[in-house]
């Protein structure tokens, strides 16, 4: 068997849906070096002041070779009033973008733009090359690079102490499992500087082994066929494991996570999850929430038109995503 063909150690209740002899977005070679097979636009960073949003790229780890993109919006250089902080996690299933992808850069900008925040941008490591949990790993360093470092952007424009983690996507998976994260050591490290506000879970990226009724009706949705989820998660879980992974599966709940619910509470953080009626995944968003909802967390969730990522696709649609981010900060402080 193929090294990208699906394995037996994730199990679903319907056949497989990637055919190995389609031409593979990503392909694992014979020398495990990794080909992508997609053409993705970068757009490199500017601090030019006509520009409404200035963008600069700082060094997070040059072992592992990860940056952070910081966005600021060029009226935070005429004010003494300083902006909260997004940390955006972006999506592509673990495996594809950057935070130079030209599709994130611009969301990004917007975001900043829009909602009158500073973004830091993440770069994480992409799998096949790391697997999960390595993504989790960069996105819990990038924060603690944020609470230390001397930054002249995030120590002078930059309200820490009022911070917000926000993925699309398979972003969203990782701001969630970040938060987790970043709950057990509640009781090590001081929250009153820098301090985690919420959680911004764009069309988060989840899975399981057994398919739900919106993956099986948009099997070949545009934006997220079936066929690309199970790439996707074949080449970001660990090796060797199935889909019911807490990585992949949410509802999958051990008692480490169970005490890490009880910390986020205690931190007095609050979650906002926006979806779609078109998403193949909008059965799981909907059964996560309920999930949290059971386990006490304080959950704004909002389900509107459209398909997975449309924000990102079709950015002429995203008014409604960053009105409902604008309402949630603005009422996320205790």
């Amino acid at each position: 068997m193929s090294k990208h063909e699906p394995k037996e150690a994730l199990p679903l209740d319907s056949n497989p849906t990637v055919d190995p002899s389609e031409i593979q977005p990503i392909i694992i070679n014979p020398d495990g070096s990794v080909t992508r097979n997609v053409k993705i636009p970068s757009t490199e960073p500017t601090q030019d002041p006509n520009n409404i949003v200035l963008t600069k790229d700082v060094l997070l780890n040059p072992i592992n070779k990860t940056f952070i993109r910081l966005f600021l919006p060029r009226i935070a250089l005429h004010t003494s009033k300083k902006l909260p902080l997004i940390v955006y996690y972006h999506g592509g299933g673990f495996v594809f973008f950057s935070a130079s992808s030209t599709i994130n850069h611009d969301f990004c900008v917007k975001l900043a733009e829009k909602i009158g925040v500073v973004v830091a941008s993440v770069d994480y490591r992409l799998a096949p090359e790391y697997r999960l949990p390595t993504a989790y790993d960069d996105a819990v360093e990038a924060l603690h690079w944020l609470q230390t470092t001397s930054e002249k952007w995030v120590l002078q424009f930059c309200d820490v102490s009022n911070c917000y983690l926000m993925g699309s996507s398979a972003g969203g998976n990782i701001a969630y499992h970040a938060s987790l994260r970043v709950a057990k050591t509640i009781d090590e490290v001081d929250f009153d500087q820098f301090k985690i506000r919420g959680l911004i879970l764009h069309h988060p990226f989840f899975g399981g082994s057994k398919r739900t009724n919106t993956e099986l009706r948009f099997e070949n949705d545009r934006a997220l066929p079936l066929k690309a989820s199970d790439l996707m998660w074949e080449f970001s879980l660990p090796e060797g494991v199935g889909r019911d992974h807490k990585f992949c599966n949410p509802m999958i709940v051990d008692e480490e996570d169970g005490e890490c619910f009880d910390k986020i509470k205690r931190l007095g953080l609050k979650i906002l999850l926006t979806g779609c009626d078109g998403d193949p995944l909008i059965d799981r968003q909907v059964k996560f929430v309920e999930m949290l909802r059971h386990k006490g967390i304080e959950v704004v969730s909002y389900f509107g038109k459209g398909f997975h990522g449309m924000e990102l696709l079709e950015p002429k649609g995203d008014e409604p995503l960053f009105e409902q981010i604008k309402y949630f900060i603005n009422n996320s402080i205790a």
